[in-house]
């Protein structure tokens, strides 16, 4: 009998040792306690000082254009708690969309690129003009921070190096996050995944820069877009999209569908964001057309695996959010676990100082945006390979 107890206790502490800890989750934006009627398009980066910070729009109502402010909040000790909501970018009744960053690895620089849609047109108006002046055109700005989101730059106008001058009406960066290339020719290039109308006709392309933000340029546009339906109308699949690097310093593509299998749709670029391979379906992870996120974990160098996540609803609606893990650069999906199975939607993957994964989130009928985090070993239980 006391073999047993003494073996049962074993068993027990080995089942600690390999079982991983479960989510923990904590709200960051709280649409009635942050004093707005909505907080809605997440973004999540942290410093290279370990310091997380969490972006979203602040909105006057429950609208994706309205009076909407970039808002931010720090979190000093890994996303337990968080800082009181700061406003980081306001135009007035100008609208202010699309909140997307990354932290620059050689100078630990900030960069958040947002839109400015005017007060006077919705993102279906055809009055939208193309082109870099007057009234009616969407505007892309860049703001930087070098003191860990502490202070802020004035807003710069990059429309005329991130917009093409033609065809263009509507663009948008993201939302979420942009990456920067570790690997490859392309090495240390920042690239901004980005999507331009008109409304319905969307495409997918991305913008970088060789010099670490001070100068832009546009990518192609990823092709096989459009599909006609049985009645000949044209329709994009593509419209909110993310990127993630590739093994090789490839970069691939991560698309939310508007049109076509309700499934994430994907392209692949070979000479980090320039041109791409034609857009097609990913079928393992399903879609009810919602912005997801797409996230390098970690290369297999130094000991480490080939991880790239995946973060979105698994299912016909905006719940069951899933998180996916891929270890041969994305092209099969086997594993798959549920973090929160009630209402979600826009999420973000980023990877945490202690080497844990973080997933900011949006729940509760868009009146929250929770952050949770969680081992990598609580996805993968022991299963990759």
């Amino acid at each position: 009998m006391k073999f047993n107890v003494v073996r049962l206790a074993a068993l027990a502490f080995f089942s600690l040792l390999t079982h991983a800890a479960e989510p923990v989750f904590n709200d960051v934006f709280v649409a009635k306690t942050d004093h707005f009627k909505s907080i809605r398009i997440p973004s999540v980066v942290v410093t290279k000082t370990g310091t997380i910070l969490a972006f979203a729009e602040a909105r006057a109502a429950n609208s994706d254009q309205a009076l909407n402010k970039i808002a931010i909040k720090r979190s000093t000790d890994g996303g337990q708690t968080w800082s009181s909501i700061q406003i980081i970018a306001d135009d007035g009744a100008n609208s202010l969309n699309n909140p997307t960053a990354i932290v620059e690895h050689e100078s630990g620089r900030v960069l958040l690129m947002y839109q400015r849609i005017p007060s006077h047109l919705k993102e279906h108006s055809k009055e939208i003009a193309t082109g870099f002046d007057g009234p009616n055109i969407y505007r892309n700005f860049l703001l930087t921070s070098d003191d860990d989101g502490a202070t802020w730059s004035n807003p710069l106008d990059v429309t005329a190096t991130t917009k093409r001058p033609t065809g263009a009406t509507t663009i948008a960066s993201g939302p979420g996050i942009a990456i920067q290339l570790e690997h490859g020719p392309n090495k240390g290039r920042i690239i901004f995944p980005f999507n331009e109308g008109p409304y319905g006709i969307w495409n997918n392309y991305t913008v970088y820069s060789d010099d670490r933000g001070a100068t832009w340029k546009c990518g192609d546009n990823v092709p096989g877009a459009i599909i006609t339906d049985a009645k000949g109308g044209k329709h994009s699949q593509l419209n909110e999209v993310q990127v993630a690097e590739l093994s090789d310093g490839s970069v691939l593509l991560n698309s939310r569908q508007f049109a076509g299998a309700k499934v994430r749709k994907k392209s692949i670029s070979h000479d980090g964001g320039v041109t791409w391979s034609k857009t097609e379906d990913v079928p393992e992870l399903r879609d009810p057309s919602c912005m997801g996120s797409i996230l390098r974990n970690s290369f297999a160098e130094n000991g480490a695996k080939n991880v790239l996540l995946y973060s979105g609803p698994d299912s016909t609606k905006r719940d069951n959010g899933t998180i996916y893990a891929s270890f041969d650069d994305g092209a099969t999906w086997p594993i798959k676990r549920v973090l929160y199975k009630e209402m979600f939607a826009y999420s973000v993957l980023t990877r945490l100082p202690n080497g844990e994964v973080g997933c900011l989130f949006e729940t509760d009928n868009y009146a929250r945006i929770t952050f949770a985090r969680f081992p990598l070993e609580w996805v993968t239980e022991g299963k990759e390979k």
